[in-house]
């Protein structure tokens, strides 16, 4: 039996980075994954799904040095529920995707002087192609 996921998609905002009392990095972002079909009546539809992604110490470091708003990434990693209670004493769920290796695709579209959007081909030039950081065992 194997927990694996790969999502290709837009990044929704810059990392966020924090630490563990015991020293270990996390970092967080969201990724948007969309999903084009035709509906019943032949109609062009399409879906957006935001996914909560945490990336551990090596390649949060990564994530959190190359990756801004904007930026198209692939995540490979697994699907992780969590249960708590909250102040209220109410049950809560949630899923996120722990990575184990994030692709960079391609940057985000940068700002020009004249606050013009440069296309992505011109900012993925100062960007390695494929980069690859992979969690430690």
């Amino acid at each position: 039996m194997k927990n694996s996921v790969t999502l290709a998609g837009f990044v929704g905002s810059n990392p966020e980075v924090r630490s563990t009392q015991g020293g270990a990095s996390i970092t967080s972002l969201s990724v948007a994954t969309t999903r084009r079909f035709k509906d019943g009546e032949g109609n062009r539809q399409s879906e957006t799904e935001w996914h909560r992604i945490t990336c551990f110490n090596g390649v949060g470091k990564s994530v959190a040095e190359h990756v801004t708003k904007g930026a198209l990434v692939m995540v490979t990693g697994r699907i992780h529920y969590t249960r708590w209670t909250d102040k209220n004493g109410q049950f809560r769920y949630g899923c996120e995707i722990i990575a184990e290796e994030v692709d960079f695709l391609g940057r985000a579209k940068e700002k020009a002087a004249d606050d013009t959007e440069l296309p992505l081909e011109v900012t993925a030039q100062s960007a390695p192609a494929k980069t690859t950081r992979r969690r430690s065992k």
